[in-house]
């Protein structure tokens, strides 16, 4: 919504303006400055030109009905059956000029490899062609909300403009290049869809695949089926799966029966290990009116030593051991009275709505976001069974799509029936209001064709330029029937009628169709940042307005003898009978429904 309000609010003004300007403005304006006349109108020569071609299309479709309105259900047909070829996604991805490749290490890797790795790591992308500058961080930020881990870098790389290389051949070299970095996975993204990922899912994947449930293995097994399932699908890219392992820890399992036998109590174990390992407070020292806690536990080179662990001694306490020889003969290893072991355990346990639950990440190449996303549903719910209590659920762009395309549900068929309340009310008739609404599939019809062509895909900016296209058709379409329903209530005959009003409106419905195209034009052809999503809204006004006007000036014309109302007022009877002899030629040819030409 924020993207394409300045659009909504800077088309609203305009047309608020150019209202109070026609009703006030122009009027005096051509009071003052179009003088003189009486004399006859006549048109340029490519107006000229084009409306005597046209005047030939059109008594042909009016002497034709039945083919003119084949042809039009025909294409009509023809799109909507390449509506469902068409591609889905959310926003076309934007060319930022910048890429943010994340290089995920294993969660127990020292500070000191992970540095070492990404000045690797830097160095290799900075030797690439066409990079500019290149900047790193490692590990989490001071705020909570950092998504990254402490294993995480998130270097930022800046394509140079004028190195002649394209966004695309520079992300296909620096993959290339960290790839032989071990035991390390690349998430190539930019730098602002890289936040707009992980503030929608917590994850820097245009797809997020997230598996809710309790067990942290079945979570782990369900998410490597995914992945397999993610590998093996056309356009999937950047997999990654959320470490749910791989952070290894002591574990010290108490053997109760041992320590009865040396009569020790378990939180005498305990109490050892702690002052051991995590530290325990003794003291307190004093430094003038300050006070420090005095910390006793074993140097890191022991407590970082599993072998020194082990051989931490234990007192019996027992009465039976009172009497035990004072050199120390009577003091129990560690390792006696418990099972010390260096353990696999989770990296990190991720919740969300109180529910465990892991993602699965992946990033979408050449292919769009529903296809995609549709494949991956149909795939899992095939090969995958989730025991009791385990569901999934789909996020990441994907989801910023479905919702925007049900908002946008809800929003056209408001918008149409606005369109249509209003023409009844300019009208005051059902049957005219639904002719004219009828310009609106038929201006799809080049909007649908146009994105097919050009391969693009059906998306929020897209779906927009339906909507202003739709707008700019219905008035052609209220320009056009206007006019002949004036001359309907003039008492003109409905073949003469609608002659007369496509000729008097041929200019005005083909100058408003061509300016509203040739300001979109520039929108083909810019490479800018954000001309990724200027041009889907391009596509389809453009083509759209080409099918719209063509059909607006031909199959309207033929279809409206099947709409027409009664007038509403009654030819004057006291003149001087210039209706009835007229033209009588055309009355002649209302009668006999032949294909009229223009007498000269």
């Amino acid at each position: 919504g924020k993207t394409f309000s300045p659009l909504a609010y800077t088309i609203a003004i305009a047309l608020a303006v150019s209202l109070v300007v026609s009703l006030t403005l122009s009027p005096v304006l051509c009071a003052y400055i179009l003088k003189g006349g009486g004399g006859e109108v006549t048109d340029t020569r490519i107006i000229a030109y084009l409306k005597g071609h046209y005047r030939v299309l059109l008594d042909r479709a009016l002497a034709s009905e039945k083919i003119t309105i084949m042809v039009a259900v025909a294409l009509l047909g023809t799109s909507f059956a390449l509506f469902p070829f068409l591609g889905k996604s959310f926003i076309p991805t934007l060319k930022e000029g910048a890429l943010t490749p994340v290089i995920i290490r294993v969660p127990s890797i020292s500070l000191e490899e992970s540095v070492e790795m990404e000045m690797e790591a830097m160095k290799l992308v900075a030797a690439i062609p066409g990079v500019a500058s290149v900047v790193s961080k490692v590990g989490r930020g001071e705020s909570p909300a950092d998504p990254a881990g402490p294993n995480e870098s998130d270097p930022i790389i800046n394509i140079d403009p004028d190195s002649g290389r394209t966004q695309d051949e520079v992300d296909a070299d620096i993959r290339e290049a960290l790839s032989i970095l071990p035991g390390a996975s690349i998430v190539l993204s930019q730098p602002i869809a890289q936040r707009v990922d992980e503030m929608v899912t917590g994850v820097r994947s245009q797809i997020a695949v997230k598996i809710f449930g309790d067990d942290l293995d079945e979570l782990r097994e369900l998410s490597e089926q995914v992945a397999r399932i993610l590998q093996s699908i056309d356009g999937a890219r950047d997999i990654r799966i959320e470490r749910l392992s791989g952070q290894q820890s002591l574990t010290i399992d108490i053997d109760r029966d041992a320590i009865a036998r040396h009569g020790l109590n378990v939180a005498d174990v305990n109490e050892l290990i702690e002052t051991a390992i995590g530290g325990k407070e003794i003291t307190n020292v004093f430094e003038g009116e300050r006070r420090f806690s005095l910390i006793l536990r074993f140097p890191p080179e022991y407590r970082d030593n599993i072998d020194s662990i082990r051989d931490l001694l234990l007192r019996p306490t027992g009465p039976e051991f009172a009497n035990g020889d004072a050199s120390g003969r009577a003091l129990i290893p560690l390792h006696a009275v418990a099972e010390i072991n260096v353990v696999d355990g989770p990296a990190q346990v991720s919740r969300e709505f109180a529910k465990r639950r892991v993602v699965v990440g992946a990033n979408v190449h050449e292919r769009d976001l529903g296809g995609f996303v549709e494949e991956i549903q149909e795939r899992v719910a095939q090969e995958i069974t989730l025991p009791t209590g385990y569901y999934f659920e789909w996020g990441g762009q994907f989801e910023n799509m479905e919702r925007a395309m049900g908002t946008l549900s809800v929003i056209v068929p408001i918008t149409i029936a606005a369109i249509f309340f209003l023409l009844f009310l300019l009208f005051k008739s059902l049957k005219l209001a639904s002719l004219i609404i009828l310009v609106l599939p038929f201006a799809s019809i080049g909007g649908v064709m146009g994105l097919f062509v050009t391969g693009e895909y059906l998306s929020v900016p897209a779906s927009v330029g339906f909507i202003a296209l739709w707008g700019i058709a219905v008035l052609n379409g209220v320009v056009l029937m206007s006019y002949i329903r004036e001359q309907r209530e003039k008492g003109i005959g409905v073949a003469e009628s609608v002659i007369l009003g496509c000729e008097q409106r041929f200019r005005p419905v083909l100058m408003t169709a061509t300016v509203a195209m040739l300001g979109l034009v520039p929108f083909l052809f810019a490479t800018g940042p954000g001309s990724e999503v200027q041009r889907p809204l391009a596509i389809v006004v453009i083509g759209g307005l080409i099918t719209s006007t063509l059909l607006t000036l031909v199959v309207l014309p033929t279809l409206y003898r099947w709409f027409d109302v009664k007038p509403t007022e009654k030819p004057p009877v006291d003149s001087d009978k210039e209706t009835e002899n007229a033209k009588p030629e055309l009355a002649e040819l209302e009668a006999t429904n032949e294909p009229m030409t223009e007498k000269h």
